[in-house]
């Protein structure tokens, strides 16, 4: 005969194999800053109020879920629910799961409420944004907390052309809560061949105003803040001022060493993104931690060997991909997730269908953010190179 254990006799067992704390104690063991908190309730319980910083994983979820959101397993965790007895299991349950140093909070978060102690109302997603973003609060990595994330991030898009498109399309349906775009141009005919931002109603419409009406179409949630005005010395600082990431789409020499400059001066990481023909390139510039733009490419080239889009052509499927891995990894460095292109060179070869990836390092006498660089001042670079030079074929191509 099977004897199955009654409810109460299965959590006295899982009582009996965990540490239990009341909410004091468990209060100076967070106020100590060594505790990852985790909460297991409900969401509609969560989003009524929570712990300050609390992982949350509804108990349903947590042995599928919890190793991604938790992934150090000697980390010292306090678990609650809402009276103790969810906590209990799942305290059990993290043993079970090789966590070393869990935590039940007695009487849960009611007794802590009661209690006076701290509380909040956590910013939580919209029955209509849980939809839409589904895909996202299935990954582990991402899941709800990446995604208020990625609602309260501001991006800048420097072009509305061939690599603004594809990274704004995919940035605003991602759902970055506020993407502004610099560029002072109108859609023509010939931009309809990649630009895919635009379409044919809208040719002679200036770039930032189409650009605005497709992103905001695809996503209620965008704010589209809109530059339709040059990018030069003037302005650059106040532009780009507020904004946590970069994505640089632009197609010359002198704007690319004025955004590196201005980028470092307000320590704003720099999504980097180049075409030419067949060929593109993307990086990841973070002010001070890896290398700039000027590490990379000290001078610009002669402008007989940087010839521009318009003159040697591109290939309009190319920005498509190039931009898209500027948006992935604009989202990685917003959410502080994976490896990033920082110190690393991404070439793609359309022609062979190839990758390669080229190490960059930091110039510990690169004039902008070496050592002993000197103060940094924002000014035009026109004189650097000819208008329309925007890359060698072998090096940096145009963002066209």
């Amino acid at each position: 005969m099977i004897v199955v254990p009654t409810f109460r006799e299965m959590l006295a067992q899982a009582k009996a194999a965990i540490r239990e704390v009341d909410p004091a104690e468990a209060e100076r063991e967070i106020a100590a800053g060594n505790a990852v908190v985790l909460d297991v309730r409900e969401p509609d319980e969560y989003e009524q109020g929570a712990l300050p910083g609390a992982v949350h994983i509804p108990r349903g979820t947590l042995e599928t879920t919890v190793e991604g959101r938790i992934p150090d397993k000697s980390s010292h965790v306090v678990v609650y629910c809402a009276a103790g007895t969810r906590s209990a299991f799942a305290a059990d349950t993290l043993q079970k799961l090789g966590y070393t140093d869990v935590a039940s909070v007695i009487g849960g978060f009611n007794r802590w409420k009661d209690e006076g102690r701290n509380w909040v109302s956590p910013q939580s997603l919209t029955p209509e944004q849980r939809n839409r973003y589904q895909r996202h609060l299935l990954l582990p990595e991402i899941g709800e907390v990446g995604q208020l994330k990625l609602l309260d991030s501001r991006v800048l898009l420097l072009g509305a052309g061939g690599l603004g498109s594809p990274a704004g399309l995919y940035l605003a349906a991602a759902g970055v809560g506020t993407i502004g775009i610099v560029d002072m141009d109108v859609v023509d005919a010939s931009n309809l061949q990649r630009q895919i931002l635009h379409n044919t109603d809208r040719i002679g419409e200036r770039k930032v105003d189409s650009a605005k009406k497709t992103l905001t179409l695809i996503n209620p949630d965008v704010n589209v803040v809109t530059h339709d005005v040059r990018l030069g010395a003037d302005n650059i600082l106040d532009i780009i001022d507020g904004y946590d990431v970069i994505v640089d789409g632009t197609d010359n020499f002198p704007t690319r060493y004025l955004v590196n400059d201005a980028s470092l001066l307000k320590r704003i990481p720099v999504v980097h993104g180049s075409i030419f023909r067949f060929e593109g390139q993307a990086t990841v510039f973070n002010p001070y931690v890896g290398p700039c733009y000027r590490c990379m490419i000290p001078e610009p080239p002669p402008a007989d060997l940087a010839p521009s889009c318009s003159e040697a052509g591109v290939l309009g499927v190319l920005p498509g991909i190039i931009g898209s891995i500027q948006a992935i990894e604009t989202v990685k460095v917003l959410l502080g997730m994976g490896e990033t292109l920082q110190g690393r060179l991404l070439a793609y070869d359309a022609l062979e269908e190839s990758f390669r990836t080229f190490k960059v390092h930091r110039d510990p006498q690169c004039p902008a953010c070496g050592p002993e660089a000197g103060e940094i001042v924002i000014a035009e670079y026109d004189d650097l190179c000819m208008p329309h030079a925007t890359a060698p074929a072998a090096a940096v191509a145009a963002g066209d």
